[in-house]
């Protein structure tokens, strides 16, 4: 979001490039028949048949809807289910060696799966029954004698149910094959109590990169040489090295250092990774140097826009993760980018010394391994908080041994530091320093043994997330908030006995999976409420090993499909002409249990009806359907025949302009996204009734959110109205003018973004769940400032949870509102960010209390009262010119920005200004007065801070809300 913090990630994952000569890694954008077993390979039967017990245990609480032969049935496979599940644990660990347990294995689960989506066509059953009872006796009626005659369902789901479980019983009969021993009362391991992220990350600052100085300066020494050879303006320099020993670590050191930005009029980095497809290297290289997209471009105006940018420039060009060997690829790239100024460099990361041959003019840079002590020190500060391990000897001399199996390599070392972070018993260290993974066979400087101890150590349903983050071509970006969401499409995440919200569940697993290096490259908004993260590539091959062979990327052009494929994506497509004869053909292909269909990169999205309609025909089992930037204009109303669908996204679709109402028959869809739909006219009217609705990104032409009938401003007295919504977004929403009140709505809202509503005038006043709110570019909005005319205002707010506030580009925001200082808010707000209104011009002074005419038992209220702000950003204001009185008060502050206003920030210098002894306290200090602001401009920005804001508010929601998964 706002200005976003890069930190600077050591490579953190696991080396496994070797793992190819015991079985192959598979070529992510092949189309792969069915595999032969591997030991990589994970089943998941015991996770997934814990989850079964789990549905199936609640369907029989429910005890009134189900016809006496249908209950029996229910508790049978039960039964049948707990009796297998026994078995699961000792088959998991000795299907390593077994194939034909294996096979069995692979078989339960497919039974697995089909079991459950029974189960979830039960449970939606029960939404419905809760629909129509909250519908009152007449649609109690139209229900009872509807083509869904309920009783007729329930009779119907019996024989379904009886068939599932004679299957099972034919499976399960033959585990006395195996010898499996029975393992009772093993619970599904859950991840320990939730830690701080800025803690537990795993990932360092380029400070805390341990030994590489002398590489990074001997590279940079290069890079400040002029070329030898008056032939070549431009150099080539491979840095070779295996997997996991930190190339793109040392580039990122040597591409962010000051010298090298001083040196160079331009910097590019591209990820190039396995397919060396010289269009989008020129499109990425682009967008490196202008940070503008430019997909759209044909090939003849991509090569002028590259010359353009590089044209008489001195630049350096980062070419990370290079595998291809076809030297004409690289000569055609390199003759375009060849018209730089002389001393321009490009810098190639590879594990290939033949690609360091091809493409480089000077001799390879070869990477060399850690030291024993190097690697000692990288373990204790990814195992232990600052100074701890002067605690703990004994770890430490166990930790020794650890770090010197790890051969030299950081990854490695990170990722077992991690696996043992705020772990104390000396027995979890034993363990891993003598596991029988390290007796895996394995080539000189293989890391399989600490992947295998690190991806061991996950809990269940962590293994199951991270597999399916498969689906994503590698250097995907992905986003926690949309991560999150597509694991709770699959069912991953489950609401815990301690009533833990989904949401913060799915972030305790990408905690667990950042502490042990599975993603890395993390970029933090500045505020805290989103984060983006790659995974290494290494990491990515083992996803893809585990993952194998239920998720799978394919095209349109793939043959032998495995009919064990339940989850699909699509990163590269081209939409054929005849679209709806080659997509039918494709399906026809796929097995009809398919759970998921994504396409990550993909510009152009589906252009007709025939594709959802397809999908509606055949998968009739799907969860997770991305349709992002399609361009069909409606959507078929029997989307409501997808009774299990979780996730649904119609982002960037322009020419959509209505959803069908029986889009709100999908009582299972928690994520609906429809970012950037410029012709949606409006929402169906009772869109507020779909009762699993988690996430909502919308935007429309309507007046009103819910839509209401005209004249109508609250919801209804006992109608259901997004009460299970947690996160809202409202973006470009032009005609809005109201969020409609009432009791019983959005009283689980927990996240509030909003932006560009130019007519939106005021907000719900019963929010009591929101813990973010987030407004920017609502010229019309005024969140309750009291009024001039001396007449006392009702602004009370009943935000009882908010933590963080961010408000931007608001024109009548002039003083902060009363709500915010009074409890409940005052006791629980963490950061405050105010950014770019150019009226705002007092937090809180008392002089602002007299001019507004204030009751006395407001004026002994003040900033002190926001007892718990951490954080708080002010940021192009450029009429605020004074701090509160009672600034120093804030004892919980740790970090103050004022940037881009220049009357504060000149009373804020350091040790000289008036203001200074009311901010001294404050640990964590930035203050900028921007002197290259126009003196003449007066309260007004300058055109290049107009300029900056209008960057970082681009990437902020708008970027956010198109970026889904």
């Amino acid at each position: 979001m706002v200005d976003q913090i890069h930190k600077l990630n050591s490579i953190s994952g696991i080396h496994i490039f070797f793992i190819s000569t015991v079985f192959p890694l598979p070529d992510p954008s092949a189309c792969l028949p069915s595999p032969p077993p591997t030991p990589m390979a994970e089943s998941f039967a015991f996770n997934i048949a814990d989850k079964l017990l789990g549905k199936a245990t609640s369907l029989l609480v429910d005890q009134v809807s189900l016809a006496a032969g249908v209950y029996t049935e229910l508790e049978n496979l039960k039964d049948t289910l707990s009796a297998v599940k026994a078995v699961l644990l000792d088959a998991e660990e000795q299907q390593l060696n077994n194939h034909q347990l294996t096979d069995w294995l692979g078989k339960l689960k497919d039974c697995f799966y089909d079991a459950e989506d029974v189960l979830d066509e039960f449970g939606y059953d029960s939404l419905l029954r809760e629909v129509v009872n909250e519908g009152g006796f007449r649609r109690k009626v139209r229900h009872f004698f509807s083509s869904s005659n309920p009783l007729a369902f329930r009779f119907k789901m019996g024989s379904k149910i009886k068939r599932i479980r004679e299957r099972l019983d034919k499976i399960a009969a033959d585990a006395d094959k195996f010898n499996l021993k029975k393992i009772m009362g093993v619970p599904v391991p859950v991840i320990g109590p939730h830690r701080e992220r800025e803690k537990t990350y795993s990932f360092v600052r380029a400070s805390d990169v341990i030994g590489r100085d002398g590489d990074k300066d001997k590279i940079i020494e290069f890079l400040m040489q002029s070329s030898d050879d008056d032939q070549e303006n431009m150099s080539v320099l491979p840095l070779v090295g295996i997997g996991g020993l930190g190339k793109t670590t040392l580039a990122k050191l040597v591409y962010n250092d000051a010298r090298v930005v001083k040196h160079f009029d331009k910097r590019m980095w591209v990820c190039v990774s396995d397919e060396f497809d010289v269009t989008r290297l020129i499109k990425e290289i682009i967008t490196s140097a202008t940070h503008n997209r430019c997909d759209d471009l044909p090939i003849d105006e991509l090569q002028l826009r590259l010359r353009d940018e590089l044209n008489d420039n001195k630049f350096l060009l980062v070419l990370d993760d290079v595998w291809c060997k076809n030297r004409d690829k690289w000569l055609e790239l390199k003759a375009l980018v060849d018209v730089g100024y002389k001393g321009s460099k490009i810098i190639v990361t590879t594990r290939d010394k033949l690609v360091a041959n091809v493409m480089g003019t000077l001799p390879m840079y070869e990477l060399k391994g850690l030291s024993d002590d190097e690697c000692l020190s990288v373990f204790i500060r990814c195992a232990f908080k600052d100074g701890e391990d002067k605690r703990y000897p004994r770890l430490v001399k166990i930790g020794k041994d650890i770090a010197k199996k790890c051969q030299g390599l950081p990854l490695a070392v990170r990722t077992l530091g991690g696996l043992l972070y705020l772990k104390t018993n000396e027995n979890d260290w034993v363990r891993v320093r003598d596991s029988e993974c390290w007796q895996l066979e394995q080539n000189k400087d293989d890391i399989l043994p600490a992947l295998k101890l690190s991806y061991d150590d996950l809990s269940f349903d962590v293994k199951h997330c991270f597999a399916l983050c498969s689906l994503f071509p590698k250097d995907f970006e992905f986003n926690n908030i949309w991560l999150i969401q597509m694991w709770m499409g699959q069912g991953l995440i489950q609401p815990s006995q301690q009533k833990e919200e989904m949401e913060d569940i799915g972030n305790q697993y990408l905690d667990e999976l950042l502490q042990i290096s599975f993603f890395q490259d993390v970029e933090f908004d500045d505020m805290g409420l989103f984060f983006e993260f790659k995974m290494h590539d290494l990491v990515h091959d083992l996803a893809l090993l585990v993952a194998r062979p239920d998720c799978n990327s394919l095209n349109f052009d793939c043959k032998n499909i495995s009919t064990k494929v339940r989850h699909v994506s699509m990163p590269e497509v081209d939409w054929p002409k005849e679209e709806e004869e080659k997509v039918s053909r494709f399906f026809g292909k796929l097995n009809n249990n398919i759970r998921t269909i994504l396409f990550p990169y993909i510009v152009d999205g589906p252009s007709s009806e025939s594709f959802v309609g397809s999908c509606i025909l055949r998968f009739k089992y799907i969860r997770v359907l991305d349709l992002k930037n399609s361009s069909f204009e409606a959507l078929p109303s029997s989307i409501c025949n997808l009774k299990l669908l979780i996730y649904l996204n119609l982002s960037q679709n322009l020419n959509i302009k209505r959803l069908p109402n029986s889009i709100c028959k999908l009582h299972h869809l928690q994520t609906l996204a429809l970012a950037g739909c410029e012709s949606l006219e409006e929402l169906p009217r009772h869109i507020g009734t779909m009762m699993s609705l988690r996430l909502l990104i919308v935007k429309t032409q309507q007046i009103a959110l819910p839509p209401q009938a005209q004249g109508e401003r609250e919801v209804k007295v006992g109608r259901r109205c997004f009460n299970s919504l947690r996160f809202l977004g409202i973006d470009g929403c032009d005609s809005m003018e109201s969020l409609v009140e009432g009791m019983g709505t959005f009283t689980t809202l927990r996240t509030l973004i909003i932006e560009a509503c130019p007519r939106l005038s005021f907000l719900p006043k019963h929010l009591p769940a929101l813990e973010t709110l987030v407004i920017m570019d609502c010229k019309s909005l005024d969140l309750g400032l009291g009024n001039k005319n001396g007449e006392k205002e009702d602004d009370i707010r009943e935000f009882g949870r908010l933590r963080i506030l961010i408000l931007s580009e608001l024109p009548k925001l002039e003083i902060l509102p009363r709500w915010l200082i009074q409890r409940p808010t005052s006791n629980t707000l963490l950061s405050l960010f105010i950014a770019s209104c150019d009226n705002f011009r007092a937090l809180w002074e008392e002089e602002e209390e007299e001019s507004l005419s204030l009751s006395s038992s407001v004026l002994s209220e003040g900033i002190d009262h926001l007892i718990a702000l951490r954080q708080l950003k002010i940021k192009y204001c450029p009429r605020l010119s004074a701090l509160p009185k009672k600034m120093g008060n804030l004892s919980a502050l740790t970090h103050l920005t004022i940037e881009g206003c220049p009357k504060l920030a000149n009373r804020c210098k350091r040790g000289t200004g008036e203001y200074w002894n009311k901010i001294a306290h404050v640990p964590d200090l930035y203050i900028s007065d921007y002197s290259d602001s126009d003196e003449d401009s007066g309260p007004f920005l300058s055109k290049q801070l107009v300029e900056r804001v209008k960057r970082w508010r681009n990437r902020a929601f708008s970027n956010f809300a198109n970026r889904t998964v």
